[in-house]
């Protein structure tokens, strides 16, 4: 699955913080219940591998991937843990190098004119904008799209479910990435329905 084919399937890509691999099921079926397929479990934890490879084996319906990559080491991890696809809150020639090795559909992130060139000139015209809000949100995507018009993007970073419709009007956006749909408080109390009715709640949300 191309990195187009992985945004394509939702207007919303969960930014998932997981402690403990035991709830990664459930978390994951509660996402996938409210509609949301494509998974993004962030390697900030110790929990993230064990929690992806568990998504992977018992939730089929669900696209899981790694986000917050930052080197070969962490993307050959990913890969080994089942990974579908990766998302780096950077970018880097190595990680580029490692990705094509792997054969892992990458989603590198950018937040400069430059970058975005440097991702292209390697190959990659579907990029991560971060952190999205910090570096000119709607109006930095706005003023990419003219000299850049074939790159997509998914922002991530300060946005959240009032924030979300104008990214997704932008044409150049095909999604956005989020925390918000799986708040830490629910999580710690399993409240896997009200995940899920955040998940139904994004679905509602459509791309320009």
């Amino acid at each position: 699955m191309d990195a187009l084919s992985v945004l394509r399937q939702g207007p919303v890509v969960p930014v998932i913080i997981v402690n403990d691999a035991a709830v990664a099921v459930d978390l994951a079926r509660a996402l996938v219940d409210g509609g949301i397929k494509v998974l993004e479990v962030t390697l900030r934890t110790k929990a993230a591998l064990a929690a992806m490879r568990r998504m992977r084996d018992e939730v089929p319906e669900a696209i899981v991937g790694a986000g917050t990559l930052r080197n070969r080491a962490q993307l050959e991890a990913a890969v080994d843990a089942g990974a579908q696809f990766g998302i780096s809150p950077g970018f880097s020639g190595e990680l580029a190098s490692a990705a094509r090795a792997s054969n892992l559909t990458l989603i590198p992130g950018i937040a400069t004119p430059s970058e975005a060139m440097w991702a292209q000139d390697e190959g990659f015209n579907t990029l991560k904008l971060f952190p999205a809000e910090a570096v000119g949100g709607v109006k930095l995507l706005k003023s990419l799209a003219s000299p850049f018009p074939d790159l997509r993007f998914c922002p991530t970073g300060g946005i959240d479910i009032k924030k979300a419709p104008e990214y997704l009007a932008l044409p150049n956006v095909l999604a956005v990435g989020g925390s918000w749909l799986t708040p830490d408080d629910a999580i710690a109390a399993r409240d896997w329905g009200r995940i899920t009715a955040l998940a139904r709640e994004a679905c509602q949300l459509s791309a320009g």
